[in-house]
């Protein structure tokens, strides 16, 4: 049994939107962004128990709409087809599940008993005129993302496999719950909710308070707790009813729908798509509350909803709800109120938009005193223990995809999903094909099946002969491991302005291939995890920019650290792992104990290279006569080496490449 919805206390705006989205499905659903145990699920799945039902024929496996079968339902086909009204289908999408789970399969038992290849009908079928449920959404597997995509654009599944063809209906309304800590969503699919919430834990003492007093009374008495709120979910099920009911009847003045569309050119925002949900998250608005004519304040609170996720431009371009600090939106909204478009006014050219969010990637501002334009920075060789200085980001070079083949063999079980590297035998992927195998890990059942009829076509009895072993293709997951050098030296000609630039190159390039991502920083007595491993480069980018520069350097302690999240991260989840170390490979602070600095180096740079890790060393050295320690180091490590001043697309692919295909060090 589901908590009620009427019963969740607080979070007024994701009630909101997912009301909005079981009275019109066609806004495209939402996108619940929240923190661990702030009632995303929980919201999600009371919902399916308020939205009004839905008439199906009997025994129909596709949930048509009477009067309009799929081609291939042979209940809808039947004569005498027998109606009834049932719960809209809520269907769950597990992380886990296979693509043929999802789009659907052939079924085995038709095949067998009728000799005829049909279809088993998938979630995606299962889910049509209902809700698919996605929790955890920005961890879904691509090739899983790949297929809704293909079924959120076109509203119909497509099967082509095993010599079947065939489509059928899948629309449904799409919802997703992720912990932004996690990772990010591809912007394809970010565009195809319609609406995004933000939720966070209430702040108030009583508010929360009442939350847990109403948890715990449902868990020690469900049936109880559910029949004292029967009449507030009844009701709110009849406000749905009434509201879709109204919705085809509700008028937006034309003056609105010209303000829609210069809400969304003010702010930035590239998607047409938004212009038309927003239209449509108006319109129910209106309904919801029972009118028949949209108001400039259905608008606003629209435009609230539709327009956070899609304003987002770079990578680390933060969404953010558009009213976050002043009121930007009610600013724009009664600029476009007061002067009105003039489409008539062809003598005069129009006045040009003002200008969009800011940009991220330009050069942060100095953070200390000191740090001026006419002032250059201290000698870190006059003096080691430079005073610490905050360095904005130079512009950074756009890195090219670095391409990281296999440097160890993966186990297929415990390879974890990413963009960068290829996994040909994968858990999960793309079915590519079937081989007969005697002792296959995955059993392909319908290649099995149909090779045992081929042999003995009137018994199809199954022998070990006739079993194949099912290949997938698929994208392994990287652990980007970054090692930047904040040390004093770093201070000199601001090279710690390149250093940044060209580590958010490498996290742009990380984010677009959904890898884990680390950060180490080594300045004064030892080197600290920046950032642990974290699939959100978006709070490795901010770190980055918050790293101040100054003092000794700590570069053995550097790779030892390195050497641990190395063993604790890339091995225990199944990541292929990539060492991208900043540094002019300078060694002044030894390992706690003492010791010679430069010796240790060289000691942890060999353990290093015995684990075969991919390994990248982009020299920081920019002097007119350059030491050659970094190079030394990198010879040392086994690693590709490139001078920071020479970091390209085609150098840096190049240079992981010829790495990642070295012979294992003995």
């Amino acid at each position: 049994m589901n908590y009620p919805f009427s019963a969740l206390v607080g979070q007024a705006t994701l009630k909101q939107a997912l009301l909005l989205c079981a009275v019109n499905p066609g806004i495209g659903g939402v996108l619940i962004r929240g923190d661990k145990g702030t009632a995303k699920s929980t919201a999600v799945r009371g919902l399916a128990e308020v939205m009004p039902l839905v008439t199906t024929v009997m025994g129909c496996a596709f949930n048509c709409e009477p009067g309009h079968p799929a081609d291939l339902c042979p209940a809808c086909q039947q004569p005498e087809a027998v109606t009834q009204q049932v719960p809209v289908p809520f269907v769950n999408l597990p992380l886990g599940a296979t693509e043929d789970r999802v789009l659907g399969s052939l079924d085995l038992e038709g095949l067998l008993a009728d000799r005829q290849k049909k279809l088993q009908p998938g979630l995606l079928a299962a889910a049509h005129r209902g809700v698919l449920y996605i929790d955890e959404v920005n961890l879904l597997p691509d090739h899983l993302v790949d297929v809704l995509l293909d079924a959120a654009a076109m509203g119909v599944s497509t099967v082509q496999r095993e010599g079947l063809s065939v489509s059928h209906p899948a629309r449904f309304t799409l919802i997703g719950t992720m912990n932004p800590e996690e990772g990010s969503l591809r912007p394809q699919f970010l565009d195809r909710f319609g609406l995004m919430v933000d939720v966070t834990a209430p702040r108030e003492v009583a508010e929360r308070t009442e939350v847990v007093r109403r948890r715990i009374a449902f868990e020690r008495d469900p049936v109880a707790f559910g029949a004292q709120w029967q009449a507030a979910q009844q009701a709110l099920q009849q406000q749905l009813c009434t509201a879709r009911q109204l919705l085809p009847a509700v008028q937006m003045p034309d003056g609105l729908l010209t303000l829609i569309s210069q809400l969304c050119t003010e702010l930035g925002v590239a998607s047409l798509r938004a212009d038309i949900v927003l239209y449509k998250t108006a319109l129910t608005l209106a309904a919801l509350a029972g009118r028949t004519e949209v108001t400039a304040a259905d608008v606003r609170q629209a435009a609230e909803l539709a327009l956070a996720h899609r304003r987002r431009a770079k990578p680390f371009d933060n969404p953010s709800r558009p009213n976050d600090g002043s009121d930007e939106l009610d600013e724009l909204m009664q600029r476009a109120q007061e002067s009105p478009p003039q489409p008539n006014a062809e003598a005069e050219p129009a006045p040009a938009p003002p200008p969009s969010a800011p940009q991220l990637e330009q050069p942060a501002p100095k953070e200390t005193a000191g740090d001026t334009a006419g002032e250059k920075p201290r000698n870190p060789a006059a003096n080691a223990e430079v005073e610490e200085q905050v360095f904005g980001i130079a512009a950074s070079v756009a890195a090219r995809s670095i391409k990281v083949a296999a440097a160890r063999p993966a186990d297929p079980e415990a390879t974890a999903l990413g963009q960068r590297g290829a996994a040909t035998q994968g858990s999960r992927g793309h079915s590519v094909r079937a081989v007969p195998d005697r002792a296959p890990s995955e059993l392909a059942l319908e290649a099995t099946v149909r090779q045992a009829m081929l042999r003995d076509p009137e018994a199809a009895r199954l022998t070990r002969a006739d079993l194949h072993q099912q290949v997938r293709s698929g994208k392994s997951g990287t652990f980007l491991l970054l090692v930047v050098d904040a040390s004093g030296s770093m201070s000199a000609s601001r090279r710690m302005e390149a250093v940044k630039g060209a580590v958010l190159s490498l996290l742009t390039d990380a984010y677009q291939q959904r890898d884990t991502v680390a950060v180490v920083a080594f300045r004064g007595l030892e080197a600290h995890v920046l950032l642990p491993p974290t699939r959100s480069v978006a709070v490795a980018e901010q770190a980055l920019r918050a790293l101040p520069t100054g003092g000794r350097t700590p570069l053995p302690h550097a790779l030892q650290l390195a050497a641990q999240l190395l063993a604790q991260a890339d091995y225990a989840q199944g990541l292929q792992p990539l060492l991208v170390l900043l540094s002019d490979g300078k060694a002044n602070v030894p390992l706690p104990g003492g010791g010679d600095a430069g010796l240790q180096t060289q000691q942890l740079a060999g353990q290093l290279r015995a684990r075969n890790v991919p390994t990248l060393v982009l020299d920081t050295d920019n002097s007119y006569l350059r030491l050659g320690k970094a190079e030394a180091l990198a010879a040392a490590l086994g690693a590709q080496y490139l001078p920071l001043d020479e970091l390209s697309a085609a150098a840096l692919t190049t240079a992981i490449l010829t790495v990642s295909s070295r012979p294992v060090a003995g």
